[in-house]
């Protein structure tokens, strides 16, 4: 199943799988986590994974942020096929075109806020400024603070500027707001929204809350390894307006 945000062209397609499937080896037991993924993700648009757990949401987030391959079917970033990448070249490919923000933020305790940012900044090649990239979710008056001095929800959009600083093509999220309250978690998703707006950022954010949908141009439902549905919105709400 593949369906497509309005006013999309073939040129501006991002991501392409094609028969994808993941099947882990426990012991004796293969676990199949992803079925036959056809999908295609476009540039510049916000999409919403949604399903259970065990759907294959985060298999599939991390096959197309090179932290995992295939176990056959393609994979294609715009003219790439990651899936006959091998590691070295999936390095450099999750280096220079991606960001990831987990839903633990994973932040250096011993580092302030711009220095734990700047962390990424010294090895990429196109870097923004650390302060650039913290100003972009509205905390140009924490540069200075530690992880320790920050709330949740400030330590988490300091792990989004981490993850943009590097002008990353593509931003890929796991349950970003799963350790949030309804109102931080508010304040985060408008940080994913604004650079998604600002920079363009192709992003993709897997979640277990149906009322974070309504901010997408599409949503994507997974179920048993499967694409079970994909939804087209015909406007975006803000964070703040959604029905939570």
């Amino acid at each position: 199943m593949i369906a497509r945000s309005p006013h999309r062209t073939d040129t501006e397609v991002a991501f392409r799988t094609r028969g994808v499937t993941k099947v882990y080896q426990m012991g004796e037991v293969q676990v199949h986590a992803l079925r036959g993924i056809d999908l295609e993700l476009y540039k510049g648009e916000f999409v919403v994974l949604l399903g259970p757990s065990g759907s294959g949401k985060s298999t599939l987030l991390n096959i197309l942020g090179g932290l995992d391959v295939p176990t056959s079917g393609t994979v294609n970033y715009e003219d790439h096929d990651l899936s006959t990448f091998r590691e070295a070249v999936l390095t450099r490919y999750r280096r220079e075109h991606v960001g990831f923000v987990f839903q633990f933020y994973n932040l250096i305790p011993s580092l302030t806020a711009r220095e734990n940012v700047a962390l990424v900044t010294e090895i990429a090649t196109n870097p923004m400024p650390p302060d650039e990239a913290l100003a972009l979710v509205n905390l140009s008056d924490r540069l200075d603070h530690f992880p320790a001095q920050l709330s949740g929800g400030e330590q988490q959009r300091v792990a989004i500027a981490r993850a943009i600083a590097k002008r990353p093509d593509v931003l890929l999220c796991d349950e970003p707001t799963g350790a949030l309250d309804i109102s931080t978690g508010i304040v985060v998703l408008e940080a994913l929204a604004r650079v998604n707006r600002d920079l363009g950022t192709t992003t993709a954010v897997i979640t277990h809350n149906v009322a974070i949908a309504g901010m997408a141009d599409r949503v994507i439902r997974l179920s048993d390894g499967r694409i079970a549905d994909i939804e087209i919105n015909s406007s975006r709400q803000s964070p703040a307006e959604l029905s939570w």
